[in-house]
């Protein structure tokens, strides 16, 4: 027990008592003015004006539009630079049970089809152990992570697929990796 406390010394007190350690204060007059004489000056409203909340709601609607504006123009120029006869590696998402992994397709593309970002997709044709897979990939689709060009063909046809017949190689050029 602390020197503050004393012991009870009678069976009939049970709560300790305490000794004040601390000289008491004299309370000032506005501790003992009742609340309603202390008058707090309330903070001025602030008054805007209708033109002023009107041009900051235009401008935040500007904002938004444009922030949604170069969001589409990102997810239409990410692919936009895909043409046929470009060997690329497509990293797509393959979900086995509760585990997520990256799966890369490298091909040839040998169409493209589709006007708008949203319905474009690309046919890419590999040889496999000897046998030509095609793989038709939406560019729209979340499950492709990534795109990765490896090499560019020089061709001049906007679809390819006389090439499961065609005896010569083309004529490729590396890409550099940056």
């Amino acid at each position: 027990m602390s020197d503050t406390e004393k012991k009870p010394e009678e069976e009939g007190q049970t709560e300790p008592q305490t000794t004040p350690t601390t000289p008491e204060t004299t309370p000032t007059p506005a501790e003992t003015a009742p609340a309603a004489a202390v008058e707090e000056t309330p903070a001025p409203e602030p008054v805007e004006d209708p033109e002023k909340i009107a041009q900051q709601e235009a401008l935040a609607k500007q904002q938004a539009e444009e922030e949604r504006m170069a969001a589409e123009t990102l997810a239409r120029t990410k692919y936009d630079s895909l043409r046929p006869g470009m060997t690329i590696r497509v990293h797509q998402k393959i979900k086995e049970g509760e585990k997520e992994r990256i799966q890369v397709f490298q091909g040839m593309i040998i169409a493209l089809r589709g006007k708008t970002h949203e319905t474009k997709t690309i046919t890419v044709q590999k040889n496999s152990f000897g046998v030509l897979v095609d793989k038709i990939f939406p560019l729209a689709s979340p499950l492709i992570d990534k795109i990765e060009i490896v090499k560019v063909a020089r061709v001049r046809r906007a679809k390819l697929y006389f090439l499961k017949k065609y005896g010569k190689r083309l004529k490729e050029t590396l890409v550099r990796q940056s």
